[in-house]
């Protein structure tokens, strides 16, 4: 199994953490090398995973003086779902890793911070299971299989639960070279499976002598030849708003629109095309593209509530919460996945009264010096 440790005498524990760093430090002592190499690599030599926070580093703020703020408003909607604020949970495989209640943990953090969960093809939990802890706050992540009647039937079952939305992921034809995973083979222990996109037999059929173990099974799963064109066969097996997660370019934004999309700007976390734009770069000119014809969201790098009223100010309708969730997750299972979107919504609704704006709608381009 996978080895959850204790925190030594004198550790801080969850309730002595100020800030989501303190989450990750906390999250990160209680992992093991298997777990935490997985959840914290990036592609190659990282640089667009760095770039991810330093991008939020960059811009600078241009608080307003002189207005009351004794009432700031940090609700928002996705989709017509209310959220507390515009914060929620992005797709990421094997919770089970952190904690064993897995994503069912995460799912009812999120569900009674108001937030939205986004739920991984790869998660340890049947759609099923996490659709009642989600309490109908839950999106589903699809990646497409090449056998498409899998890939339907695995809609079919998001919609069935309550999924509130499907969230295709663009930016994966291969996985991008994580070398620690590589380094040391990253396998999935054996008590934890995937329900929703195959069997603990077939992740053991594909065991090799080198490798990361997930690289080796996703190469045979998905389909390497998904197009635009193929967006008109999803439509027909579900009645679902379908989100484009990875999109960086003006140029895809513009074509997701037109093909009734709506557009998730990410860099996968920086998992994928190392020396790729950070996500909070590429914002402005997808907002600009789509023209408000659809909504735009963001993930990666997101650690502040300064760096979510910069994305909301830029044109992002939610940002999404990755490694941070799991850092939650793993620090203290469900209640340090609400430790950390508590903390952020303290963070969020401060830095909007000090840049002397009451509500979201007010969070505009004004508010930013690049």
């Amino acid at each position: 199994m996978t080895t959850i440790n204790l925190p030594e005498a004198g550790e801080p524990g969850l309730e002595g953490t100020v800030n989501l760093a303190d989450i990750e430090t906390l999250g990160r002592l209680r992992l093991d090398r298997n777990a935490l190499e997985y959840y914290a690599s990036g592609a190659n030599d990282e640089v667009t995973l760095r770039e991810n926070r330093e991008g939020f580093r960059r811009l600078r703020l241009r608080p307003r003086m002189l207005v009351d703020v004794s009432h700031v408003n940090t609700h928002t909607e996705v989709l017509g779902l209310p959220l507390g604020f515009p914060v929620g949970i992005a797709p990421s495989a094997f919770h089970g890793l952190a904690d064993p209640e897995a994503e069912l943990a995460t799912a009812r953090a999120a569900a009674a911070a108001g937030s939205v969960m986004t739920l991984s093809t790869f998660s340890n939990t049947p759609i099923e299971d996490v659709a009642v802890a989600a309490a109908g706050r839950f999106w589903f992540q699809l990646y497409l299989y090449t056998d498409r009647e899998v890939s339907a039937d695995v809609v079919r079952r998001a919609e069935a639960a309550g999924a509130r939305a499907l969230v295709l992921t663009v930016d994966a034809p291969f996985l991008g070279r994580r070398e620690p995973n590589e380094r040391h083979r990253f396998t999935l222990p054996p008590h934890l499976s995937v329900p929703n996109a195959g069997t603990r037999e077939q992740l053991a059929q594909l065991e090799s002598e080198r490798g990361s173990q997930l690289v080796n099974y996703f190469q045979t799963l998905v389909d390497k030849t998904l197009s635009w064109s193929d967006l008109a066969w999803l439509r027909s097996v579900t009645t679902l708003p379908i989100v484009l997660k990875g999109i960086l370019t003006a140029e895809d934004a513009l074509l997701a629109a037109q093909h009734g999309c709506h557009v998730w700007v990410s860099n996968h976390g920086g998992r994928q095309l190392d020396t790729a734009v950070s996500s909070v770069e590429a914002l402005s000119e997808v907002v600009d593209a789509v023209a408000g014809r659809t909504e735009v969201y963001l993930d990666g790098g997101v650690t502040r509530g300064t760096d979510v009223v910069k994305a909301v100010a830029l044109g992002a309708r939610c940002v999404f919460l990755g490694r941070a969730a799991l850092w939650g997750l793993a620090a203290g299972g469900e209640a340090g996945v609400r430790r950390t979107l508590d903390l952020l919504h303290g963070e969020v609704r401060l830095a909007m009264a000090l840049c002397g704006k009451q509500n979201v709608g007010q969070l505009g381009r004004d508010l930013l010096r690049s």
